[in-house]
């Protein structure tokens, strides 16, 4: 089982040493170390960790969406290393007006699917994505179905004791 990087082991220190102003923050909560980088240097530290530091696995990569907040999206890229029984993980922010990131496909193959399931349910492009289209909705759905444009919707539960009342509010066809 991998642990987390705990800050006693010095990686971070060494990967920021070693790519300088690549690294922009490094962020230590609970024990997990995240690296905030630029998305003109992602790339750049994706390869790193790879090569230098041995983080041969892409275990995840996601976005997340931070309205009203700007930036407000999130590319996080969650990194393992088999070898050394470790994870890490990498933090990218776009603004609202230009969600466009690089391709990491040509770092870890398997983020071909990744990206193509954030642009299908996100809307953030991949420059250099050997395949950019949708992958879970239908090719002619408008939008994209996680972002936080549009209020949730709740509905309550439906039990015995309050069904009459819950009927009573939807809108059935009427004759």
């Amino acid at each position: 089982m991998s642990q987390v990087i705990a800050p006693s082991t010095g990686l971070a220190p060494d990967v920021a040493t070693a790519l300088g102003d690549a690294i922009q923050d490094t962020l230590v909560f609970r024990g997990e170390v995240t690296f905030v980088t630029s998305r003109e240097r992602l790339i750049e530290v994706l390869t790193h960790l790879r090569d230098q530091q041995r983080f041969e696995m892409l275990a995840d990569e996601t976005c997340v969406d931070y309205l009203p907040q700007e930036p407000r999206f999130a590319l996080i890229y969650q990194l393992t290393s088999l070898s050394r029984g470790l994870r890490v993980r990498v933090k990218t922010y776009l603004s609202e007006t230009d969600k466009v990131a690089p391709s990491a496909c040509g770092v870890y193959v398997c983020a071909n699917w990744l990206e193509r399931e954030i642009y299908d349910l996100f809307g953030v492009r991949f420059e250099g994505h050997p395949d950019m289209r949708r992958i879970l909705m239908p090719p002619g759905w408008e939008g994209h179905p996680l972002l936080k444009e549009h209020p949730v919707k709740v509905e309550e539960v439906a039990f015995s004791f309050n069904r009459q009342r819950i009927d009573a509010d939807k809108p059935y066809a009427q004759e």
